[in-house]
C-alpha cells in the first residue's frame, strides 16, 4: 500500500535530517544511502532521491558526486540481470521447498525497543552446491571475471544477483569521468563508492533482519581480491566515523561458523548507553557473553574501605536486574557469577574467567576500568595473565572523564595540590586525548550457540534482609524502593527533568534541603548507570550551562586522583600531627547521630533522610560531618564508614576525600563549620526539610523549629513535643565550648608535631608520594617514573587561618578567633527579599537626596556670589533607618519616619 501523504513528507523530513548528518561528517555516504532505501523504500528512492540531493550540487559538488555514484551503482541493474536473477531463484527453490524470497517490511525502532523478527533466507549445507562455502564462493581461475552463484537479498526482500566486476567498473570509471569534468581538482576517491553488498548489509542491520546480515557478509566475501582488500580498511574508518559521531554501532549474530566469542566483563558500568567495551565487543562481529563476577574480597581491597555496604548492595542488586531486562531487549542477558574467593580472595576474578574460557572457548575479555588502587592491581594482573595464555584482554577509559592515572602536575607545580582549581589546571596544562562523543546503544547483541552456566542473581546475596526471632523480615528498603528508579531509563528521566527544572536554581540554590535543586545522579554515576560524559554533554547541551555543576565532575576526577595518589586514603590521615588528634570514645554520641537522635532538628532530619533513602543533598552531608567531628569530637573514620554502609551512591573516593577535608587531616580541609542551628536557617529556612523528616515538630513555628528548647512551654504543648519523649534532649548543649576544645586538641598536636608544620608560613606539611616527587624533579622520563631514594619530601599545603592564629594564642576560645571559621547562614528567606527591597527604596532615596542637596548648594552659591541672604536651614538631618542596619540605608531627615 503506498504511503500517505503525511507519511511520505515524514519520510522526506528524516531523509533531510540523516544528510545533514552527512554534512557535519557524522554518517558516510553509504550509510546515508542505506537508511534512504530503508525509509523512503526502494521505488520511492529511485525516483525521488535525486531530487533530494540536488541542493548538494552547489553548495557540495564532491558529496553530490559521491551520492550520485553510490545512486547509479545501486539502481543500473538491467533486464538481463533479472532474468539470470528468477532463474537463480527457481533453481534455490526447488533445492530447499521452504526457501522464503521475501521478508516483511521494517521500520527504524526507538531505543530500548526489541527488534523485529524478519523472515529472511536459510542457505544450509543442504541447499548448496557440494563442495561450496556458505561464506566463499570459488573463481574460475582460468576465466577474466569471478563467477558467483550466491543469492543476494535487496533491500526490501528482493533477492538479486551482484553485478558483475565488468559493470561495476565500467560505470565507476564512467561516473568519475563526469565528476572530473564537474569538479576540478577533486580526486576520484571521492567518487568511488563501496560495492552493492555494504549497501545491503547495512539497511538489514538498520531493518533488524539478522540473518541478512550473513548474508551481506556472505556477499561481500564473494568480491574479487582487489575489492578485498580495499574492504577493511574502509570497513574499520567507517567504524570509527560512526562512534565518534555517537552513531548508533549494532552487532551482527552468532552463525554455525562463527568465531570465538567474546567475554564482556560487566562491573560498575551498567548501562547501553556510551559504553565504550560494549560498542568495542561488536567490533569482530563474534557473540558476545554479557557477564558479572561477584567478589566482594576484592572489592574490599586491603585496608578498611567499606566499598560496598549494605545501602551499595542493593542498589547493585536492583540495578544488576534492571541491566539484565535491558540486555534481553536487545536479545541477549547477564550471566551472574560469584568467584569463591581463597585465603584473602586474591585471584579469585582471575580463576573464574578461566573456568570461564576454557567452557566457553572465549578468545577475548573486554571491560571498563576502574580506578581505585587495589582494583587496578587486580585487573592489571589479569590481563597480564589472560594475555601469557593467548586471551586478548582490553580494559577501556569511561568510569571518569580523565583518566586519574594519566593526570600530571609537570608545568603546574605543587603549590595549592589538593584543591579543583590546581587539578584542573593540571589537566590543562598536561590533556589527554580529546573527551570525545558520547556513542549510542546498540540495537541487538550477538549471542553463542551455547550459554555458559551461571548462578540466580539471589545467590550473589546482595539484597539480604535481617530476619527477627520469629522469622519475620525486616524490610529496610521499602521506603528505598519507593524513591528510586534504579534503572538506566530512570536515570536519563532525572537527569532530563534535572536540566529542564532544577539546573536554573542550582548556581545558587543548590544548598537548600527543602527544595530539589540538586541532580541526585550520584548513584547512577557511581554503579556507570550514566556516564560522566554524557552527562557532561547533555549538560552542556542544556540552555542553562551552571559551571558550578560542571565543576562537581570535576571533584569527582579529584577524588579518584587523590586516591591513586594515596591508597589509603580511607583510613589513614594524610596530615601526620592529626593522627594523634584526642578523639571521644563516646559509642552514646555516635549512635544518637546514627540515628538522627542528637536532638538538633537540621543533623536528625538528615540523617533521617539518609537512613531512609540512602541519600542527602551535599550541603547536608557537610552539616552532619561537621556536627560529628568540631562538636562531638568523634574521629572521621566513625563517619566515613557510617556513609559507606547507608549511601546509595557510597564512593571510597570521594567519600574518603570529603572526610578526610571535614576531618582536618586532608589535603585541602574545609576552611569552614557548619553550626548546627544558623546553618539551617541557609538551607531550610521554613522548616519544611525538619517536618518532613522530624514529623513531631512539624507543628512548631517557623522561627523556633531548628532551636525548639528556646519554645515557651505553651507552645510546646500545643506542638505535642515532650524533650526525652518525642523528640531527644540534645547530647551536647553548649556548642561553643565544644568549639574552642576542638580548637584546643589541634594546637595540641601541632605543637607536639612541629616538625610537620612548616615555620615560615605556618602551614602544616604532607610527605609526598614517590609519583609526585618524581614529577615535581623531572624523573618521570627514568626509573618508570618513580624515585627510588628513601628519603621524605614535605610539602606545605592549604591551612586554615584559624588553627595558624590558634597556635600564636592558645589560651584564646574560638569565639575571640578573628578567623572564626563557623558559617553562621542568613536568618531567613524572608529577611533576604527584605534587604534587596530596603536596599533599594535607600538606594533611590539617595539618589534623590544628592539631587536636593547639589541643588541648594547650587542655590548658596548664587546667593552668596549676588549678596542675598542665605535660606534658613532644613529642619533635621539625614539619618538611618530605624529596621535598616546596613550602612547603605542613609536618607534624608524626614523623608522616612518608619518602616515595617
Amino acid at each position: 500500500m503506498p504511503p500517505s501523504a503525511a507519511g511520505a513528507q515524514d519520510s522526506k523530513a528524516l531523509v533531510r535530517q540523516l544528510l545533514r548528518e552527512v554534512l557535519v561528517g557524522r554518517e558516510d555516504p553509504e550509510g546515508f544511502f542505506a537508511m534512504c532505501v530503508s525509509v523512503l523504500g526502494q521505488q520511492e528512492t529511485r525516483t525521488q532521491f535525486q531530487s533530494l540531493i540536488q541542493p548538494l550540487s552547489t553548495a557540495n559538488r564532491s558529496l553530490h558526486c559521491s551520492l550520485t555514484s553510490i545512486y547509479l551503482e545501486y539502481f543500473s541493474k538491467t533486464g538481463d540481470d533479472d532474468l539470470e536473477f528468477a532463474l537463480a531463484l527457481s533453481v534455490l527453490e526447488m533445492k530447499d521447498p521452504q526457501l522464503s524470497t521475501c521478508s516483511e517490511e521494517s521500520t527504524l525502532q526507538p531505543l530500548g525497543a526489541k527488534a523485529n523478527q524478519s523472515s529472511s533466507v536459510q542457505l544450509t549445507s543442504a541447499s548448496q552446491p557440494q563442495g561450496s562455502s556458505s561464506r566463499t564462493q570459488r573463481a574460475d581461475v582460468g576465466g577474466g571475471r569471478k563467477k558467483t552463484q550466491s543469492v543476494q537479498k535487496g533491500p526490501r526482500g528482493v533477492m538479486c544477483l551482484p553485478q558483475t566486476t565488468q559493470e561495476t567498473e565500467l560505470q565507476k570509471s564512467t561516473h568519475v569521468d563526469k565528476c572530473n569534468k564537474e569538479t576540478p581538482g577533486t580526486s576520484q576517491s571521492v567518487c568511488v563508492s563501496k560495492p552493492y553488498a555494504s549497501f545491503f548489509k547495512q539497511e538489514a542491520v538498520l531493518k533488524g533482519d539478522q540473518e541478512a546480515v550473513l548474508k551481506g557478509d556472505q556477499m561481500t566475501e564473494g568480491g574479487d581480491s582487489s575489492n578485498q582488500s580495499e574492504k577493511p580498511k574502509r570497513s574499520r574508518n567507517r567504524r570509527k566515523r560512526r562512534e565518534g559521531g555517537g552513531q548508533q554501532v549494532v552487532g551482527m549474530p552468532t552463525s554455525p561458523s562463527a568465531s570465538p566469542p567474546v567475554l564482556l566483563w560487566f562491573r560498575r558500568d551498567l548501562r547501553l548507553c556510551d559504553n565504550p567495551a560494549l560498542i568495542g565487543s561488536l567490533e569482530n562481529g563474534a557473540p558476545v557473553i554479557p557477564v558479572f563476577i561477584w567478589t566482594p574480597e576484592e572489592e574490599e581491597g586491603p585496608g578498611i574501605t567499606v566499598a560496598m555496604g549494605g545501602a551499595c548492595k542493593y542498589w547493585l542488586h536492583q540495578a544488576l536486574s534492571c541491566f539484565s531486562s535491558s540486555l534481553e531487549r536487545i536479545g541477549s542477558h547477564l550471566v551472574y557469577l560469584k568467584a569463591n574467593g581463597v585465603g584473602n580472595g586474591v585471584g579469585s576474578s582471575l580463576r573464574t574467567l578461566t573456568e570461564l574460557i576454557k567452557e566457553t572457548g572465549a578468545r577475548a575479555v573486554l571491560a571498563n576500568a576502574l580506578y581505585e588502587p587495589w582494583l587496578k592491581e587486580r585487573d592489571d594482573a589479569v590481563v597480564s595473565a589472560l594475555q601469557k595464555v593467548g586471551v586478548q584482554c582490553r580494559m577501556f577509559h569511561s568510569y571518569c572523564l580523565r583518566d586519574p592515572y594519566s593526570v600530571s602536575t609537570e608545568g603546574v607545580g605543587l603549590r595549592g595540590i589538593g584543591s579543583v582549581s590546581h587539578f584542573m589546571s593540571c589537566c590543562k596544562q598536561n590533556p589527554e586525548s580529546a573527551l570525545g562523543v558520547p556513542l549510542d546503544p546498540p540495537a541487538f547483541l550477538p549471542t553463542p550457540a551455547n550459554w555458559p552456566q551461571g548462578v540466580s542473581l539471589d545467590a550473589l546475596e546482595l539484597a539480604l534482609m535481617p530476619r527477627r526471632r520469629d522469622s519475620t523480615t525486616i524490610d529496610w528498603a521499602v521506603n528505598i524502593r519507593k524513591s528510586w528508579d534504579f534503572s538506566e531509563e530512570g536515570a536519563h528521566a532525572r537527569l532530563e527533568a534535572f536540566l529542564q527544572d532544577g539546573v536554573y536554581r542550582y548556581e545558587k540554590e543548590s544548598g537548600r534541603a527543602d527544595a530539589p535543586n540538586t541532580s541526585s545522579l550520584s548513584p547512577y554515576l557511581h554503579f556507570g548507570q550514566l556516564s560522566p560524559r554524557w552527562l557532561l554533554w547533555d549538560a552542556k547541551g542544556a540552555r542553562c550551562r551552571p559551571p558550578k555543576f560542571q565543576r562537581k565532575l570535576a571533584w569527582r576526577d579529584l577524588a579518584y586522583w587523590q586516591l591513586t595518589l594515596f591508597p589509603d586514603l580511607p583510613w589513614e590521615s594524610l596530615r601526620p600531627p592529626y593522627k594523634a588528634l584526642r578523639w571521644s570514645t563516646d559509642r552514646g554520641h555516635l549512635k544518637a547521630w546514627q540515628r538522627g537522635r542528637t536532638g538538633y532538628p537540621l543533623v536528625d532530619a538528615a540523617m533521617r533522610q539518609l537512613w531512609l533513602t540512602g541519600w542527602m543533598n551535599n550541603y547536608m552531608r557537610h552539616v552532619v560531618a561537621s556536627f560529628l567531628i568540631a562538636y562531638l569530637h568523634l574521629s572521621w573514620q566513625e563517619g566515613y564508614r557510617w556513609f559507606q554502609d547507608t549511601l546509595l551512591d557510597a564512593d571510597v573516593a570521594i567519600d574518603a576525600m570529603m572526610w578526610q577535608n571535614g576531618g582536618m587531616c586532608g589535603l585541602d580541609h574545609w576552611n569552614f563549620v557548619m553550626h548546627p542551628v544558623d546553618a539551617a536557617m541557609t538551607c531550610d529556612p521554613y522548616g519544611s526539610y525538619v517536618r518532613r523528616w522530624c514529623p513531631e515538630l512539624a507543628d512548631l513555628p517557623d522561627e523556633l523549629i531548628h532551636k525548639p528548647w528556646k519554645c515557651p512551654a505553651s507552645i510546646l504543648r500545643r506542638a505535642g513535643v515532650i524533650f526525652g519523649q518525642t523528640f531527644p534532649d540534645r547530647i551536647v548543649t553548649d556548642l561553643e565550648e565544644r568549639r574552642s576544645q576542638s580548637l584546643q586538641d589541634v594546637a595540641v598536636v601541632r605543637r607536639e608535631f612541629v616538625q610537620y608544620v612548616d615555620k615560615r608560613s605556618g602551614c602544616d606539611l604532607v610527605p609526598l608520594p614517590p609519583r609526585l616527587v618524581s614529577e615535581a624533579l623531572g624523573l618521570s622520563h627514568r626509573n618508570g617514573g618513580q624515585v627510588t631514594e628513601v628519603k621524605q619530601f614535605l610539602l606545605p599545603v592549604i591551612t586554615r587561618m584559624e588553627f595558624k592564629h590558634h597556635q600564636e594564642d592558645p589560651d584564646a576560645d574560638a569565639a575571640s578567633n578573628p578567623y572564626n571559621a563557623v558559617l553562621k547562614g542568613y536568618v531567613s528567606r524572608k529577611r533576604d527579599e527584605t534587604i534587596a527591597f530596603l536596599n533599594e527604596r535607600d538606594f533611590t532615596a539617595s539618589v534623590l537626596y544628592e539631587g536636593a542637596q547639589r541643588k541648594e548648594r547650587l542655590e548658596s552659591n548664587y546667593r552668596r556670589m549676588e549678596g542675598l541672604p542665605q535660606p534658613p536651614a532644613p529642619q533635621g538631618r539625614a539619618r538611618r533607618t530605624p529596621t535598616a542596619k546596613d550602612r547603605f540605608s542613609l536618607v534624608p531627615g524626614g523623608a522616612v519616619t518608619s518602616l515595617r
